[in-house]
């Protein structure tokens, strides 16, 4: 189509040509005034040799565009067979694919009328076998009760009786493997209550949490401390109610009290005196009323500050003194103002997810721990004292009832109750807390996983939640989902012989099944 179009073309161009060489040579005769038979002949071969280059051109540039338009076609259809052959291809292997899952489905189908026709079969044995096993069983029946001489109501009776007695026997086991759990809760429970009751009376017997040491200029401020015939150092004990300890520790005295608040006292007190260097009765005392003024002056501030950074408005200047004095106190070795402002924080973020206030929780959970804040004198646990102290300085009934209720020793009657004990549990038991090494914290984990993977059915174990959660992965193909139920008790059973961890560990028994396949 393209090559007949190309061939008018040139001729219509050669044409034009001769027509355009006689018009030229027409204008050039009548300009030069030569004779018409000399000016027609060289128009003529003029004309003649313009119109046959333009032809041979016209001629060359027609080859070119149908060798292009050649190479162009052959290209398509060399792109369009490739892709033809490729669809071949696809379809080719989609229908082996196809032929190969019919022989799988007719392989099957096969498989499985074969299986039907067996059931079938075993579920007609299995009734005769019933059927049979039924007469033996009436037969034997009827033997015994000739040869026992008892009826079938006489026999069930004494087997009813015989169940009974194995029974009771169970549930006496049972009692009194609750009552030797009972017992240990109650004997944790009672170390707490002496703990914390030591923890709120001072003793002298106490010493790794009740003592400070102060650093001495040189040994000889020993005497000037101790001064006449001891005059100093009584005057410096009863003043501050610590115990003031000079042994043959190089440059440095020791206080030793309970009372932490007494006991930074009675230190910035001795630092003053050392400093100042006057060291006598009127000058101790004045010291030591000065410096209980800058200890409480401090736990103010301090309480102040945490207020300010929890967002808690309108405490008492009462609250904001013991708040900031828990500064002094530790629980279990984790110091409490810390753990107080740990617990408020947490408390507030538990109850912004449950749609609580989340302003109450805080407020309650850095006062949870007001009653550690005060000495014995206070009757009651610290649960009590700090409910009646944040009730005595006009603290919101929700707010005393959460403290009171942290311990579970008053009912807890609201969500927001739950929330502060939820966040003092979370602050007290998450790892690196309380007395608790980080390499002994490891070496329990590390005991645990390796306590479990003893068991011949376990791949692989990961304790979870700070060791309060064991994950067990199990063979899939050796253990069933009964066993994976006996496999848990298995090895709970086998935590509580071997292992100690506090609280209880929950054992997670995992059994799964993969299946893989590849898309081609």
């Amino acid at each position: 189509m393209i090559i007949p179009i190309l061939s008018v073309l040139a001729v219509v161009a050669a044409i034009g040509g001769v027509f355009a060489g006689r018009w030229w040579a027409g204008r050039q005769y009548l300009k030069m005034g030569l004779s018409a038979h000399e000016q027609a002949r060289k128009v003529l071969e003029d004309a003649a040799h313009e119109s046959e280059s333009m032809v041979q051109k016209a001629l060359i540039e027609s080859k070119e565009f149908l060798l292009k338009a050649k190479e162009e076609i052959e290209k398509e259809n060399s792109e369009s067979q490739n892709k033809n052959r490729e669809r071949e291809k696809r379809l080719v292997r989609r229908e082996q694919k196809i032929e190969q899952l019919e022989e799988e489905l007719k392989s099957k189908q096969k498989e499985s009328l074969r299986r039907e026709q067996e059931i079938t079969r075993k579920e007609e044995i299995a009734e005769v076998n019933l059927q049979s096993a039924t007469n033996q069983v009436q037969e034997i029946r009827n033997e015994l009760e000739r040869v026992a001489s008892l009826s079938m109501e006489d026999a069930r009776k004494i087997l009813e009786e015989k169940v009974v007695d194995e029974a009771k026997l169970a549930a006496a086991d049972r009692i009194a493997a609750v009552e030797q759990e009972t017992q240990s809760k109650v004997d944790g429970i009672v170390k707490n209550i002496l703990v914390t009751a030591m923890q709120r009376y001072a003793s002298e017997y106490v010493a790794e949490r009740t003592v400070s040491v102060v650093q001495l200029p040189n040994d000889d401020m020993k005497g000037r401390i101790i001064g006449r015939e001891g005059r100093n150092i009584r005057v410096f004990e009863a003043a501050t109610g610590v115990d003031v300890i000079i042994d043959d520790t190089p440059e440095a005295v020791i206080l030793s009290c309970f009372n932490p608040l007494r006991r930074e006292v009675g230190k910035v007190a001795l630092t003053k005196l050392i400093a100042d260097g006057r060291i006598h009765p009127t000058r101790i005392e004045d010291l030591v009323q000065k410096s209980e003024e800058e200890v409480a002056g401090q736990c103010r501030r301090i309480g102040e500050q945490v207020a300010f950074d929890l967002g808690l408005q309108k405490l008492h200047p009462e609250l904001l003194f013991l708040l900031g004095s828990l500064k002094f106190r530790s629980s279990y070795a984790q110091n409490l103002l810390l753990h107080s402002i740990e617990v408020g924080h947490i408390a507030g973020m538990i109850a912004a997810e449950l749609g609580v206030s989340a302003k109450y929780a805080r407020r309650a959970g850095v006062l949870h721990d007001l009653g550690k804040a005060v000495d014995h004198h206070e009757e009651g646990s610290h649960a009590e004292v700090g409910a009646s102290l944040a009730k005595k300085y006009g603290e919101n009934a929700r707010i005393v009832q959460a403290i009171a209720s942290h311990h579970n020793e008053v009912e807890p009657q609201s969500l927001l109750d739950h929330i502060v004990q939820i966040a003092n549990a979370l602050s007290a038991q998450r790892p690196g807390a309380r007395k608790e090494f980080l390499s002994s914290y490891i070496k329990r984990l590390e005991d645990l996983e390796k306590l479990c993977t003893m068991f011949p059915d376990v791949k692989k174990a990961y304790a979870l939640q700070a060791g309060r959660e064991i994950r067990v992965m199990v063979e899939n193909q050796r253990i069933t989902d009964a066993g994976a139920l006996l496999l848990a008790r298995e090895i709970a059973s086998k935590i509580e012989n071997n292992l100690a961890y506090p609280g209880q560990i929950k054992v997670n028994i995992i059994r799964e099944t993969r299946a893989v396949e590849y898309a081609k």
